[in-house]
């Protein structure tokens, strides 16, 4: 077998047929390693490798384990059914979750105001102070901001909006706090909801509340009006008085007829000088002007010291109609409100745990390989990225 010379001349017919001569060729040596591959290595070294040495030696050897407690609640709202409902066979009890509520308790949750209110009962500085892990703990000095803001790393906060539940994961360096911590969690929850509870049946009674107190204002000055036209006129009722007055007038105008019959058989019986007809005729007399007094009572202002029958009964008649309706707003104004009262005391809401605050036996966290992947992946694209950019500005120049 011949073997091939690497310093022969190759050669190729040209189209007449005539062999043409070709470059000399000469076979590939060994690749070897350039200044700019080292360069290289050294930054993969440099930025991700020893970042990730580093990043695993303090998972290991210094962070602190974090044990997490979970718990779930959602927030309910029951209608107990009126007598009247139960006795049409509806169901007593019909529970449902209130959406806007579950929104303001998400956002409660993640607020300063809940931290502040836990910070007070269990001081969470101290719970969550790591000595000699300066990543994973919070400073003892730390201010209610920067408190706030590793409050959302520990306390993770997850609201399903279908199904208004809300699960927290809570972590803490030791799981009895981190269970603690979510029992306080839920004690303040249910206070935010019990004041949301309280709200909402004063702004269902404050409406009704207000009409009851106009109803009652105007029922007061309504019997004040006419106790004072009584105290004034000292007169109970001027149409009672009337009445009476009215049936003294009739006893007079049958006095009267009497009287003028008598006359009349009297005239004709006696003589004109008879002493009996002057006695007869002065009867008759003073009985028509007493009636003439009488009837004037009830027309002219001199009818009673405080005026004419006519404008007393009036008078009596227009505070008789605002009594009547005053007392007809409050009854009816005093039935809403206990209807009011009434459906709000029907509807309650309150906080209901599905899963109480557990108690962890194994610490979770730092997820050290989950940590680790996602810092390598990082730090490869930014070397990967700074490399690229290196060597195409290089590439222009």
């Amino acid at each position: 077998m011949v073997k091939a010379n690497p310093d022969a001349i190759q050669a190729a017919p040209d189209g007449g047929g005539n062999v043409m001569p070709m470059t000399r060729t000469r076979a590939a040596g060994p690749a070897r390693m350039k200044r700019r591959h080292v360069r290289l290595l050294r930054g993969f070294y440099l930025f991700v490798c020893l970042p990730l040495i580093l990043a695993a030696g303090y998972l290991y050897f210094v962070a602190q384990p974090q044990y997490a407690s979970v718990m779930g609640f959602a927030v309910r709202s029951e209608e107990a059914s009126t007598p009247t409902d139960l006795l049409g066979g509806i169901a007593s009890l019909s529970g449902s979750s209130s959406g806007s509520d579950t929104d303001v308790l998400f956002e409660f949750i993640r607020s300063q105001r809940m931290v502040r209110a836990v910070d007070q009962r269990m001081s969470l500085r101290t719970i969550w102070s790591a000595p000699g892990d300066p990543i994973f703990g919070v400073a003892e000095d730390a201010s209610i901001e920067d408190l706030l803001s590793y409050w959302q790393r520990m306390v993770k906060v997850y609201y399903d909006s279908a199904s208004g539940l809300i699960e927290l994961r809570i972590h803490a360096f030791d799981p009895k706090q981190a269970q603690a911590l979510g029992q306080v969690i839920y004690e303040e929850s249910s206070l935010l909801i019990n004041d949301l509870s309280a709200i909402a049946r004063e702004d269902a009674t404050r409406y009704a509340a207000n009409e009851l107190e106009l109803a009652v204002e105007r029922l007061r000055q309504a019997r004040q009006g006419v106790a004072e036209f009584r105290l004034r006129t000292q007169i109970l009722d001027p149409e009672a008085d009337i009445m009476g007055r009215m049936g003294l007038l009739n006893s007079l105008q049958e006095q009267l007829a009497s009287a003028q019959i008598e006359l009349d058989i009297v005239n004709q019986t006696t003589l004109a000088s008879d002493p009996r007809v002057e006695r007869a005729e002065r009867r008759v007399k003073v009985i028509e002007e007493r009636i003439v007094e009488e009837r004037a009572r009830f027309s002219t202002d001199e009818g009673t010291e405080h005026g004419a029958y006519a404008n007393l009964v009036g008078e009596y008649e227009s505070l008789a109609v605002d009594l009547q309706f005053a007392e007809t707003s409050y009854l009816s104004a005093l039935a809403a409100f206990e209807t009011a009262r009434a459906e709000a005391l029907r509807k309650s809401r309150y906080l209901a745990a599905y899963i109480k605050p557990t108690l962890a036996e194994t610490a979770e966290y730092p997820q050290r390989p989950v940590v680790l992947f996602v810092l390598g992946v990082f730090l490869f694209g930014i070397w990967a990225s700074l490399t690229l950019i290196y060597y195409s500005v290089r590439d222009r120049r």
